[in-house]
C-alpha cells in the first residue's frame, strides 16, 4: 500500500512538473513568437506591389546602365538606345502577378540582364542633296555605302521635284537582299530663311540645302552628309564611329581643304575668314545635329551668340560678295569664329583630285588607302583623272549580289594599268588598298565565321 501511494505521489509530482514546464516555456518564447509574427506582417504590408516592383527593377537597370554595368561601350553622342527587351518583358510579367514569391521574382529579373539579348538594330543616317542631272551619281554613292557597310542605313535624300519619282522607281528595282539593309525618305528642297531661289543658286544647284539639315531633320540626332560625287571604299560604320571621338564642345567634323598651304585655295585666295591654315572641305561632313541645334554660335555681327538657323541668313548677307564656294565658305566662316566646335578628320576620309594631281600630298591615304573618294571637278564623267573614273565606273556597273572580288576589285585593278601615265594613276595602292582590305574583312565576317560553327 505504501509503495502504491509513493508511485501515485511521484506521478502527480511529475505531471505538475510537466505542466509548469510547458506553461513557463510558452511564456518565455511568447515575445519572440510575437516579434516574428509582427515582422512577417510588416514585411507583407511594406513589400512593393508587383507593378511598383517592376518600376523599381527598371529604375535599377537604368542606374546600372548609367554606371556602365552590363552595357556596351559608350555610344556616339546623342544616339538613342532602348532598354534591353528583357527589362520590359519582365516588368510586364511582374504586373501580371502569379504565385511565385515576390523576392524570388526580383532576383530572377536582376540576374537576366547579364544574359546576352538582341538590341533593336541601330541605323546610321546619311544625307545627300541631288538636283539637276545627279540621279545616277547619287545612286552610285548610295550603292557604294550599301556594298561595304555593316549596319543598316537610313538615307535622307533631298531632291528636286522631277527627280523624286525617279529615285523611288530606281530604288525599288534593287534586290530584296539589298533593300532589307536600308530605309530612305525623299524630301523636297526647302530653305527656312531668306530667299529660296537665292539659296538654291548659291553655288552648285541646291548645295546650300546642307546648311539647313539641322533645322529640317529635327528628329535626327547625328548625321553624315556627303556630296553626290562621293564613293565609300570602306564601311560607313568606320566614319560613323568618329562621333565617339568628339569632345564635349565639338559638334561637326570635316577634313582640311588642302594639306599644303602654299598650294591651298583658301590660304591663297580667300577674301573672308576661314578655319585654320587651309580651310575645310564640306563634301563629307559628320554632324551631331542635336548639339548644333542647342548651341549659340559666336559671330562677327553681334556680341551675343546666335542659333544656327538665325545665323545663316545674316552671315550670307554680310559675305555674299566675297564668297566663291557658297555654303562651304559659310561653314568656314562659322568655324573660324567657333574653332572649338569642329573635329578634324584626316584627308583619306575626303580624298579629292587635289591630293594627287599636283603630286601625292595625303600621307594618310598613302599609309592606309582611301576611305572615301570625292570626285569633285566632274572627274567621274571626263578623262581628266582616269584613276577616279575607273573606280566610279566599276561601282556603277557592279551587279548586286555578284562576287565582289571578281566583278568589282579585279576590274578596278586591271583598268588601273591604263592610268599609270597620270599623277593619280601612279599610286594605285592608294585607291586599291582599302577596297581590298574591306572585301577581305567582309568575306571573313559573312563566309568564314558562318562556316566554322557548322564544321
Amino acid at each position: 500500500m505504501r509503495i502504491h501511494c509513493k508511485v501515485v505521489v511521484i506521478a502527480v509530482c511529475f505531471g505538475v512538473f510537466l505542466l509548469l514546464y510547458f506553461l513557463g516555456g510558452n511564456a518565455a518564447f511568447d515575445p519572440l513568437l510575437k516579434e516574428v509574427v509582427q515582422k512577417q506582417e510588416e514585411d507583407r504590408r511594406t513589400s512593393p506591389a508587383p507593378a511598383q516592383l517592376g518600376r523599381d527593377v527598371s529604375a535599377k537597370f537604368a542606374g546600372k546602365a548609367a554606371a556602365g554595368v552590363g552595357v556596351r561601350p559608350e555610344d556616339p553622342p546623342g544616339v538613342r538606345r532602348e532598354d534591353p527587351p528583357g527589362v520590359r518583358r519582365e516588368a510586364k510579367a511582374l504586373v501580371g502577378g502569379g504565385s511565385v514569391h515576390v523576392k524570388s521574382k526580383q532576383r530572377s529579373v536582376v540576374a537576366r540582364p547579364v544574359m546576352r539579348r538582341t538590341r533593336a538594330e541601330e541605323f546610321m543616317h546619311l544625307a545627300v542633296v541631288a538636283c539637276g542631272n545627279r540621279l545616277d551619281e547619287t545612286l552610285t554613292m548610295v550603292k557604294s555605302a550599301l556594298l561595304f557597310s555593316l549596319k543598316k542605313i537610313k538615307f535622307h535624300i533631298f531632291a528636286e521635284d522631277p527627280l523624286a519619282p525617279q529615285f523611288e522607281e530606281r530604288l525599288k528595282q534593287w534586290p530584296r537582299s539589298i533593300s532589307a539593309r536600308f530605309q530612305y525618305t525623299i524630301y523636297p528642297i526647302t530653305f527656312s530663311v531668306g530667299n529660296a531661289d537665292e539659296w538654291k543658286k548659291l553655288f552648285k544647284p541646291c548645295a546650300a540645302q546642307r546648311l539647313f539639315l539641322p533645322v529640317i531633320l529635327k528628329d535626327v540626332d547625328s548625321l553624315l552628309y556627303v556630296d553626290t560625287d562621293v564613293l565609300f571604299l570602306r564601311p560607313m560604320d568606320d566614319i560613323w564611329s568618329l562621333l565617339k571621338s568628339f569632345n564635349s564642345s565639338q559638334l561637326a567634323a570635316m577634313a582640311p581643304e588642302h594639306e599644303v598651304p602654299k598650294i591651298g585655295w583658301y590660304s591663297r585666295f580667300a577674301r573672308h575668314p576661314f578655319y585654320g591654315v587651309t580651310g575645310v572641305n564640306s563634301g563629307v561632313m559628320l554632324m551631331n545635329l542635336t548639339r548644333i541645334r542647342g548651341t549659340l554660335f559666336k559671330n562677327s555681327m553681334i556680341p551675343s551668340g546666335l542659333s544656327w538657323e538665325d545665323l545663316l541668313h545674316p552671315l550670307y548677307q554680310k559675305y555674299k560678295n566675297h564668297i566663291t564656294w557658297g555654303d562651304q565658305d559659310l561653314l568656314n566662316i562659322i568655324f573660324h569664329d567657333n574653332p572649338e566646335c569642329l573635329f578634324i578628320f584626316p584627308c583619306q576620309w575626303n580624298y579629292r583630285p587635289d591630293h594627287c594631281m599636283y603630286g601625292s600630298n595625303c600621307k594618310g591615304a598613302e599609309e592606309e588607302g582611301v576611305s572615301i573618294l570625292h570626285g569633285n571637278r566632274g572627274v567621274y564623267h571626263d578623262d581628266k583623272q582616269p584613276a577616279f573614273k575607273v573606280v566610279y565606273d566599276a561601282i556603277h556597273d557592279f551587279p548586286f549580289e555578284d562576287n565582289m572580288f571578281q566583278s568589282l576589285f579585279y576590274p578596278i585593278q586591271s583598268k588601273f594599268l591604263d592610268t599609270v601615265n597620270t599623277l593619280c594613276g601612279r599610286i594605285p595602292q592608294v585607291f586599291l588598298k582599302q577596297i581590298e582590305k574591306t572585301m577581305r574583312k567582309m568575306f571573313e565576317e559573312k563566309v568564314v565565321k558562318q562556316i566554322r560553327p557548322r564544321q
